[in-house]
């Protein structure tokens, strides 16, 4: 599905939700303002028709961050709704770049790093919960190639943290 764009899909119910943000609602998000950045970076850069979103982490709206290793102390489910998280920490930042999320031609790439014990295997299950919402926002447009892996550390012992690049409408 190359260059797919599309704009309204139905959701479970049969209902059209023809916008990213009518589709946010209907989960119950509401965007917080950008998580700002914790070193010398930018949150993100548009070059071109192409965004890149620097990594983000699992950070709350009150500045909260989830930290641990996933395998000891973290399970997979709760990793899973800290990358949920992380996902919509960077559709905030899309959205602060952008303006506007329908400006969103396709989610291309997602490189998610999960903070895991060394014998911790499913690091894919972990990223699917910032997949899972990306799909849902964005529809088929949303479909993306991914990258999950597991690191010794990251930066403040999060539990996850997800960097993306994004395809915009000309």
């Amino acid at each position: 599905m190359t260059g797919v764009c599309v704009n309204q899909f139905p959701t479970a119910a049969g209902k059209v939700e023809n916008s990213p943000y009518e589709r946010l609602a209907a989960l119950g998000i509401t965007l917080p303002p950008p998580p700002p950045p914790i070193a010398n970076f930018v949150t993100h850069v548009v070059e071109g028709n192409m965004l890149y979103l620097s990594g983000q982490g699992p950070r709350e709206a009150d500045g909260f961050m989830h930290a641990g290793k996933v395998g000891a102390g973290v399970s997979v489910e709760e990793a899973y709704g800290h990358a949920r998280l992380t996902g919509i920490n960077l559709l905030a930042v899309m959205h602060d770049a952008l303006g506007d999320l329908t400006r969103v031609k396709r989610v291309v790439k997602l490189l998610g790093m999960v903070n895991a014990v060394p014998e911790f295997e499913d690091h894919p299950s972990v990223i699917n919960g910032c997949s899972d919402l990306l799909i849902a926002v964005f529809g088929p447009a949303g479909e993306h190639a991914r990258s999950a892996v597991g690191f010794g550390s990251l930066p403040g012992n999060i539990t996850v943290e997800i960097e993306a690049i994004v395809a915009l409408h000309g």
